[in-house]
């Protein structure tokens, strides 16, 4: 049983050491030019609020939230009514991919801020 659990101890420094990274790493570069080629940075910055609220506001809304990720995901792509800060509502924009991966590293690294 000590192998075990020592193999299993050195599973992160293997990983390290042969350069492999997690399947659920963010791609951050992927999702920065998403959030330009969607002109997702019209309405939000990552650290000040303009139209839409920041990514930093944004991600701590939601932080330790289980349903963060779908919830973010759901308001990409049907684009539901949202309160502007005049009071005013519009719509959310929708994004174009329809690529679930690139929705989901998008809404990861929004999170990530």
């Amino acid at each position: 049983m000590k192998t075990k659990s020592s193999f299993l101890l050195a599973l992160p420094v293997l990983f390290a050491l042969i350069g492999m990274t997690p399947a659920h790493a963010v791609d951050a570069d992927a999702a920065k030019d998403l959030f330009k080629k969607e002109k997702c940075n019209k309405c939000h910055a990552t650290d000040k609020d303009k139209t839409g609220p920041s990514l930093k506001t944004i991600a701590a809304k939601h932080k330790g939230k289980a349903d963060a990720e779908a919830a973010m995901i759901k308001v990409i792509t049907t684009g539901p009514k949202v309160k502007l800060d005049d009071g005013s509502e519009e719509e959310h924009k929708i994004i174009k991919t329809k690529d679930a991966g690139e929705q989901k590293n998008l809404v990861q690294w929004m999170l990530s801020h």
